[in-house]
């Protein structure tokens, strides 16, 4: 398997994202119809088992005696402008980093991703950066700030009328749809699906990091 895979297996089972709900907006959870209301700019977060990178000074060996360096991705803030035809949100987070050695002054860059999911599972762009990370001679400690964008089409991510009408329409008990989730109609959950985007950002792991991150 190969870390691509893996990768994008972990961002398509990413359980939480940190996006913001407001008036006017339609979220729906699977199995439980709408919960709240979202708009067409995008969840952004941090997918399951990348939001931290552990470097070892003799390869192989995952030990806690051998560990040089480890970083965590912290802070993500997303800022969202839906004005235009495409939707553009931009990334910024925090890495926070420490080493075992702290001889010397030493410059630790580290790889990340930003990615944009379609419906919880299609990747539709991922961009590469790098954050490095700067140790002061007797530091232990390091903080770096990082960041991406993305854009999004509004007119993607924007439900059909009569799927949001489906979602939205009051129901009365007694009624015959009363009890019916409208998601269980396979044509509105794959209306749901077409228009759900999110940004994920998250460190550019080898699939021995990946595996280390999952298993420790």
């Amino acid at each position: 398997m190969t870390a691509r895979f893996r990768l994008i297996s972990a961002i398509a089972l990413a359980a939480a994202l940190a996006g913001c709900k407001s008036k006017g907006e339609i979220v729906v959870d699977e199995g439980v119809g709408i919960s709240a209301v979202r708009g067409v700019c995008p969840a952004v977060g941090i997918p399951n088992n990348t939001g931290d990178v552990t470097t070892f000074r003799v390869p192989g060996d995952t030990t806690a005696g051998n560990i040089d360096v480890v970083a965590a991705m912290t802070n993500v803030r997303s800022q969202c402008n839906d004005t235009g035809e495409k939707v553009y949100t931009a990334v910024t987070f925090d890495v926070l980093g420490r080493r075992t050695d702290t001889r010397g002054a030493r410059a630790v860059t580290v790889p990340y991703f930003v990615t944009v999911l379609r419906g919880g599972r299609a990747v539709i762009t991922k961009r590469i950066g790098q954050v490095t990370l700067n140790f002061a001679d007797g530091q232990e400690r390091a903080q770096a700030s990082g960041q991406g964008s993305a854009y999004v089409d509004k007119a993607e991510a924007t439900l059909p009328q009569d799927v949001r009408e489906r979602l939205t329409r009051k129901r009365r008990a007694g009624q015959e749809d009363a009890a019916v989730d409208p998601l269980s109609d396979p044509a509105v959950k794959a209306a749901v699906a077409r228009a759900t985007f999110d940004v994920l950002v998250g460190f550019q792991l080898s699939q021995e990091q990946l595996v280390y991150n999952a298993t420790r």
